[in-house]
């Protein structure tokens, strides 16, 4: 399917590894051009150049999105070089293990600023241009929101967030014809869930358990699969939605797992 992406710039948080990796790749292969947000350079560099060396276009802007003075730098160099902005992919973040019984008020609000609140300041800092564009927001959300998880609140609460961020604007950004949609994640394997998953007593066991409570396939969400979804909403073939969360998780959250 022609999605109509083509030349459109899309700037997608934490887009050169894992899930994002699939966006912006996938995005590309579109026509797009998608601008990876990261703090980590040679990461960002490394997938630019693999886009570009397949015939496609793709750019990177270094941030620690944590910071928040750097979220309006990073919009203010894509703007200095492209002069507008098409779509935004809220998608960095990290189940970083900042619980209730063992966490701590500074800890806590740390895994806020690394998980929603540069949601916000990119959307917002964004949000002039995607006026004049009329441009689209998927904000990348998980299950842990819906189902809890344990020991990791503050992921938990930014995810929460994150969902109603995305029905919140979905409001506001109606006068402007900004849509804006959360792709929602159960168990999508990437480095940041492998590296998770090593932390665990016996992680091929667990890992092999976990797949078993998939409705759909047994297997994992790709990130292919979840790319394919948000090309989808940031284009106009999803013209009359808006407002919605989506999962993208072979029925792991909403289905019988007993099935």
């Amino acid at each position: 399917m022609n999605l109509q992406l083509q030349d459109k710039i899309i700037l997608v948080s934490g887009g050169a590894k894992g899930i994002g990796e699939g966006i912006s790749q996938l995005l590309a292969q579109e026509g797009a051009i998608p601008i990876i947000i990261g703090r980590n350079q040679k990461d960002n560099e490394q997938l630019v150049q693999e886009l570009i060396g397949k015939g496609f276009q793709a750019d990177q802007v270094v941030a620690e999105l944590a910071h928040p003075e750097a979220c309006e730098k990073a919009i203010q160099s894509i703007i200095q070089k492209y002069g507008r902005i098409d779509g935004l992919v809220n998608n960095a973040g990290v189940n970083d293990g900042v619980g209730l019984e063992n966490g701590s008020y500074e800890k806590f609000l740390e895994s806020l600023h690394k998980n929603v609140v540069h949601y916000y300041l990119l959307a917002h800092h964004a949000l002039p241009y995607l006026k004049k564009s009329k441009g689209s927001i998927v904000n990348i959300s998980s299950k842990t929101a819906d189902t809890g998880q344990g020991g990791t609140s503050a992921y938990a609460a930014s995810n929460g967030g994150r969902n109603a961020l995305t029905r919140e604007w979905a409001v506001e950004l109606l006068k402007y014809g900004i849509r804006v949609n959360a792709v929602v994640v159960a168990e999508c394997y990437t480095p940041l869930y492998e590296k998770w998953i090593q932390t665990l007593p016996h992680p091929s066991e667990k890992l092999a358990q976990i797949q078993a409570k998939i409705p759909l396939g047994n297997r994992f969400t790709t990130k292919e699969e979840i790319a394919n979804m948000v090309a989808f909403l940031l284009s106009e073939k999803s013209s009359h939605t808006t407002g919605q969360l989506i999962y993208v998780d072979g029925g792991y959250v909403h289905l019988d797992r007993a099935l």
